[in-house]
C-alpha cells in the first residue's frame, strides 16, 4: 500500500499542479482563453521546452497524428507547422516576438486557420517568488468563433498541462 500511495505521488508530482484555466471571455465573434500553472523549470528552458512539441503534443490533435512531425521555430516569423504525408508543411501558426518571459505567436491552430481573423497566443513565464508561473493567453476572433470556445479551450488546457509536466520533467532530469 505504500509504495502504491508513493508512486501515486510521484505521478501527481510529475504531471503538476496545471492550475487555472478559463474561458475569461465570449462573443459570437470572439473568445478570450487564459491558462496559469507553476512549474519547478527554471525561466531560461522555457522556451526551449515549448519549441520540443514532440515530446508534449497530443498527437490526437494533429492532422497526422504524429508528434514528431510537429515543429516550432522561435526566430521571428518562425513556423508552428506540422509535417503532412505528402511531404508539405501545414502552417499552423507564426512565432511575433521572443522576449524575457514573454513569447507572442500569431496561431490560427488546425481549424481555426479557416475561422479566425485573430487568433494570438501570448506566453508569459515571469519568476513570482522564486517559482516560474507561466500562463498562455489565447485570443481568436471571426464570424462564429465564440462557438468554438468550449472545444479549443479542451485542446488548449490539456495541451498546457502537458507542457508544464514535460517542463517539470526537464526540470527534475536536471537540464
Amino acid at each position: 500500500m505504500r509504495t502504491l500511495i508513493l508512486a501515486l505521488s510521484a505521478l501527481i508530482a510529475a504531471v503538476g499542479t496545471p492550475a487555472a484555466a478559463e474561458i475569461v471571455s465570449r462573443s459570437e465573434n470572439a473568445f478570450m482563453l487564459k491558462f496559469r500553472g507553476r512549474t519547478t523549470l527554471g525561466p531560461a528552458g522555457v522556451p526551449e521546452a515549448l519549441s520540443q512539441l514532440p515530446l508534449w503534443w497530443d498527437p490526437a490533435h494533429s492532422y497526422s497524428g504524429d508528434a514528431d512531425n510537429l515543429s516550432l521555430d522561435l526566430g521571428v516569423g518562425g513556423c508552428w507547422c506540422e509535417k503532412l504525408e505528402d511531404g508539405t508543411d501545414f502552417d499552423h501558426g507564426r512565432t511575433l516576438s521572443v522576449e524575457p518571459d514573454e513569447m507572442r505567436f500569431h496561431a490560427p491552430f488546425g481549424p481555426l486557420r479557416s475561422m479566425a481573423t485573430r487568433a494570438d497566443l501570448v506566453v508569459t513565464y515571469p519568476l513570482v517568488d522564486g517559482v516560474v508561473t507561466p500562463t498562455w493567453t489565447f485570443v481568436v476572433e471571426g464570424p462564429g468563433v465564440g462557438a468554438m470556445a468550449e472545444p479549443v479551450d479542451a485542446v488548449m488546457g490539456g495541451g498546457f498541462a502537458r507542457w508544464i509536466a514535460h517542463m517539470d520533467g526537464l526540470a527534475a532530469a536536471g537540464r
